[in-house]
């Protein structure tokens, strides 16, 4: 009989090649995973941190009267704007604010605010050299970059009704037909000299605060207040009206036990439980480290939930529309965990059309619909009473189990 030479080789190649499928990863497994300290969440977090370091700084100049620009950008700011760069610290602040309130609801017109006006809050601490203006200079230079890398995380278009255009419209031009107005009847006023005046005088009167400052002293000047006061508030109402009922919804859909839009749109690497049953409790607790939201057409439970601070939304679990309300695009894992298995084939199907890929993990009531549950799209399916057999039969021969220890652990520590 004659050997092969070539077997050993042969041998030898076959066991690196089992070693290498063994041991080595085609995926680099990263130390750090940096995505979930940098995303949409963290941007929004950082913008308004920098809208507070803004505000408070630019109090903190306010209150220091006189000021002096020591920085290397000190010298462009002309000698008559000290007192518009004080104030630049406060308005950076309020802009900031609602333009975290609009990442929040990853409105895209709210990243193009933010890029606007983070490099303003960069751009004070050069011009004030102020030691209490570190940390915003800081905060302000660290988050444009998150903004800039987030780009794609926020797309939402700032879709206004009908109404909302018209008032918003009407408002604008009140103010302008206002101001316009005041500037030309300016000798027929007294306090009204300049552009600024004027707005002033017909913001003050739109919305009825009328400090006394400035008055009109012919009847033509009285007549054309008269129309701004009327058709002034009216606007000032119609505008603010039209956006405050919208919120008031959104705050009662929330208290009745649903998340409210700009929850939805933060949501990511979560996971998603179609429905709510006898598994519900277990399984919460089981993911009590995740980032859960629950789908449910139950109120009674949806509430219980919220109360637990327990994300849920208040639909229907087998619908395509729900599964994208919370995001399945961005979700880790899906759980189909209905007390019926016919609603869990539904919730599966629903569920892959929205995300192909993502992992659906289902539980069958019923052990003969395993089967037909992972036929429909189901990764892995899990029969509750088959598990609940198994650990009763380990129980009674006196066997030990994982799980079952771990709840002697949990009670032993109750008591």
């Amino acid at each position: 009989m004659v050997n092969d030479p070539s077997e050993p080789q042969a041998r030898e190649t076959r066991t690196d090649a089992t070693l290498r499928e063994l041991f080595s990863h085609g995926e680099r497994v990263p130390l750090v995973y940096w995505r979930r300290f940098s995303g949409a969440k963290t941007t929004v977090l950082a913008t308004g941190t920098v809208a507070v370091l803004a505000f408070i700084t630019g109090l903190s100049h306010l209150s220091q009267g006189a000021a002096g620009f020591d920085g290397p950008l000190g010298t462009l700011v002309p000698s008559g704007a000290a007192g518009v760069v004080q104030f630049v610290g406060v308005l950076v602040g309020f802009v900031l604010g609602g333009v975290a309130a609009g990442l929040q609801r990853r409105y895209r017109v709210a990243w193009w605010g933010a890029v606007a006006t983070l490099p303003l809050a960069t751009v004070l601490p050069l011009v004030t050299a102020e030691a209490t203006d570190a940390l915003l200079f800081a905060c302000a230079a660290g988050t444009l970059p998150l903004v800039v890398r987030n780009r794609g995380q926020f797309d939402r278009r700032l879709d206004l009704s009908p109404f909302q255009l018209a008032a918003l419209t009407t408002l604008v031009a009140v103010q302008v037909y206002g101001t316009v107005g005041a500037y030309v009847l300016r000798d027929q006023y007294t306090g009204i000299e300049t552009w600024t005046d004027a707005f002033y005088y017909i913001v003050v009167t739109g919305t009825t605060v009328g400090y006394g400052d400035a008055t009109p002293t012919t009847g033509d000047a009285k007549l054309f207040t008269l129309s701004v006061l009327i058709v002034g508030t009216a606007a000032f109402g119609a505008a603010f009206g039209s956006f405050i009922v919208p919120a008031l919804e959104t705050r009662l859909t929330a208290a009745f036990g649903t998340m409210t839009a700009s929850e939805l749109t933060l949501l990511e690497d979560h996971v998603i439980v179609l429905g709510s049953g006898d598994l519900t409790e277990p399984l919460l607790d089981e993911l009590d480290a995740e980032d859960v939201v629950v789908i449910t057409l139950d109120t009674e439970a949806a509430s219980a939930l919220r109360e637990r601070d327990v994300s849920v939304l208040t639909d229907d679990p087998t619908d395509t529309e729900a599964l994208l309300d919370a995001r399945v695009d961005a979700a880790r894992g899906v759980v189909a965990a209905t007390d019926d298995d016919a609603r869990n084939t539904l919730a599966i199907i629903a569920t892959r059309q929205a995300n192909p890929d993502v992992r659906i993990v289902a539980a069958a009531t019923d052990q003969r619909h395993v089967d037909k549950l992972e036929g429909v799209g189901a990764d892995a399916v899990i029969s509750p009473a088959v598990i609940g057999g198994q650990l009763l039969g380990r129980s009674v021969r006196g066997e030990t189990d994982p799980l079952l220890a771990d709840e002697d652990d949990d009670a032993a520590a109750g008591t």
